[in-house]
Parts: structure tokens; sequence; C-alpha cells
């Protein structure tokens, strides 16, 4: 069985989707998403500790997201199309692409302190709620 971090790296490697077939993979996944099935395996899976590569990339996604707010483009960025995204994404990264990935690994070191907190709370909810 393939570990996250090998499917990520492979996705990574791979092309990036046309415009079409992001909106098809989007449609697909909220029909997916509201299946109870599909919301089985995330209550699942927030009882289970997230491995290291999981939370790099979620700590990544994170300072990305403050570096877009600092840029200004956070205010607007749900209202730009995914065009605009990308050229607002590649300035950021091309400008601060060291120190994003210096301050992700920070993040992600905050992240595992509160990974074992948020399983926890995970599990008592899940308990309380039966």
């Amino acid at each position: 069985m393939k570990t996250f971090k090998q499917v990520y790296s492979e996705a990574k490697k791979r092309q990036a989707m046309s415009t079409a077939q992001r909106k098809a993979a989007g449609r697909r996944m909220s029909k997916m998403a509201k299946s109870g099935a599909f919301q089985m395996k995330k209550k699942k899976a927030a009882l289970k500790m997230r491995d290291p590569a999981t939370l790099l990339k979620n700590a990544k996604m994170k300072v990305m997201n403050d570096f877009r707010k600092k840029s200004g483009a956070g205010d607007d960025w749900d209202s730009m199309n995914p065009q605009q995204r990308a050229i607002v994404d590649q300035k950021i990264l091309q400008r601060f692409g060291a120190k994003i990935d210096k301050l992700a690994a920070k993040q992600a070191k905050i992240l595992k302190k509160k990974e074992a907190s948020r399983v926890k709370a995970a599990r008592d909810a899940l308990k309380g709620g039966n």
C-alpha cells in the first residue's frame, strides 16, 4: 500500500488539471462528500493521528494563506478565478519560497504538538455522541 508521501509526490509530478477537469472533479467530490460512507470515513480519519507528511502539507497551506493575506490577495481570494489565483501563488512562491518552507516546518512542529489533543477531543466527542 502506498503511503501518503508517495501519493502526494506522484500527484505533484503529474501535470496540472485543466479547468474543465478541475470542475468535473469538484462536482464528483461534492457528490461523494454527501454519501454516508464518505462521512464515516471522515469521522474515522479524525480519530487517527496524521502522519508527518500530512502535517507538513497542512502547515504549508496555513503558511501560504498567511502570506496571501499579507500580500493583500487574501481579502478577495474567494472571488478570484483559478488563473488569477495561480498567478498570485506563483509570485508569492517566487518571492518567499524558501521562507515559506522554513515557516511551514516550524508550523508542522506546532501542529504535531497539538495533534494528540485534537485526536483526544475527537474521541471524546464520539463517546459523548453515543
